[in-house]
């Protein structure tokens, strides 16, 4: 079978399946199996099998059950509800303060549990409420809850950093330094865009009557030296290079399990819960990895991969042009795919043609998480926007597509930023940090 005639073959029955609403997991395995039959024979279930146990012995992914361990003990006890508490009392009388202070909740439990699902839905859980009884705009909250928690895999510890760096070779934590630096630019901005539109509308997100006691303020600072703790653990440990991301995951699963004992919350039924929510997540993650593995060994063994970059490299366009339209191609299977699917299908063959045109890898592979984030928010099947469907029912959907519009925009005028501005990143991510 010709390169040409596998990659129609391979990617239209990849998107049929998905149309279909087949599992991406077996989507891709399914599609890896048969056409491995059709062009190796019997020996193509031999690269497959190769390749997933290749894929299994990864030191780097047993970080991933730890990392989603982290995130799991951390949703299923209080301190998020009480961490919400504090930014309520500090938001103060400022005209969109509680909003601003919401993005920056969305921040913190992004850094403290890796997951968009977990850092868009708690928030809006805790947050919706809170901001109803202050009369803020339903619509102003509504984006600004689905853009901030799309910041759960850029900020570290990010499962798909991981993966980037699996696929990549490139040191993961400056990675995860590249990802925080990128995460905190995309909250200033958002800041910075509540802070404005509240000031020139404040019946949109009006401030406070009353300031709560200054010492009543102080208390509350309690809920923040825990999870601290928990996020301090993991990064220091990754960025003095005193550890490597598997084990500062494990440093990070210790510390969450003694914060919630100190919290008097740890018990025998807490840990069976979190262990069932951790193994059930980590097994869709893994298979899909599984899976995409597979589906990689038989397109690149039967030449696809070899192909589509000679292709690519053959367009008569200039270097940069390459680079934005690799990151376009992300931008759009976001839009459809899971982020998960879309690293182990598209950077074998987007990777070695950054390498071949010189461009810093570490820099392609944040703007490529940053399209990642971007297609958590757009239509039509960004799943922050059926999160935020869940969270609030009775808002239409095109009324929710409206509210996270600006958020899209200031994200795109983001990655323009650092794709213009390649030093925001790269000085930041030569660091002594261990793979």
């Amino acid at each position: 079978m010709t390169p040409e005639l596998l990659t129609i073959g391979m990617f239209s029955m990849l998107l049929i399946a998905i149309v279909l609403g087949v599992s991406l997991t077996f989507a891709l395995g399914g599609t890896a199996v048969v056409f491995g039959l059709l062009t190796f024979g019997p020996n193509g279930m031999f690269t497959i099998v190769s390749t997933m146990f290749g894929s299994m012995w990864s030191i780097l992914l047993s970080a991933i059950p730890l990392f989603v361990f982290i995130g799991v003990a951390l949703a299923r006890s209080r301190i998020a509800n009480d961490l919400y508490q504090s930014f309520y009392l500090w938001s103060g009388r400022t005209p969109g303060g509680l909003l601003m202070g919401t993005s920056g909740f969305a921040a913190t439990l992004s850094a403290m549990t890796g997951s968009c699902a977990a850092s868009t839905v708690t928030t809006g859980l805790v947050g919706i409420p809170a901001m109803d009884k202050r009369g803020y705009d339903r619509r102003f909250v509504l984006g600004t809850i689905g853009a901030s928690g799309t910041l759960g895999i850029m900020i570290p510890p990010s499962i798909t950093l991981i993966l980037i760096g699996l696929q990549t070779g490139q040191s993961v934590g400056r990675l995860f330094m590249g990802g925080l630096i990128a995460g905190l630019l995309l909250l200033g901005m958002f800041i910075a865009y509540i802070a404005i539109r509240s000031r020139l509308n404040p019946a949109l997100a009006p401030g406070s009557e009353t300031l709560a006691p200054l010492s009543e303020r102080i208390r509350s600072l309690r809920a923040v030296i825990l999870p601290l703790v928990v996020i301090v653990s993991v990064l220091v440990s990754i960025f003095a290079g005193i550890a490597t991301p598997t084990e500062a995951a494990a440093v990070g699963a210790a510390a969450v399990i003694l914060s919630v004992a100190i919290r008097r919350e740890l018990s025998w039924s807490y840990l069976r819960g979190v262990c069932a929510d951790t193994a059930r997540m980590t097994g869709m993650v893994i298979w899909i990895v599984f899976g995409a593995s597979a589906f990689v060994a038989v397109y690149g063994g039967g030449g696809g991969t070899r192909f589509m970059q000679s292709y690519l490299l053959g367009l008569e366009i200039e270097p940069w042009m390459m680079i934005v339209l690799m990151q376009l191609i992300t931008l759009i299977l976001g839009m459809f795919l899971d982020p998960v699917g879309i690293i182990l299908l598209v950077l074998p063959i987007f990777f070695p043609i950054v390498l071949t045109l010189g461009y810093d890898p570490i820099w392609f592979c944040i703007l490529f998480q940053l399209n990642l984030c971007i297609g958590y928010i757009s239509p039509p099947f960004g799943y922050n926007l059926f999160y935020l469907k869940t969270l609030s029912p009775q808002t239409p959907i095109v009324e929710i597509y409206r509210a996270i519009l600006p958020y899209f925009f200031l994200m795109m005028a983001t990655g323009i930023m650092l794709f213009l501005f390649p030093g925001l990143l790269t000085s930041f991510t030569d660091l002594p940090v261990r793979r």
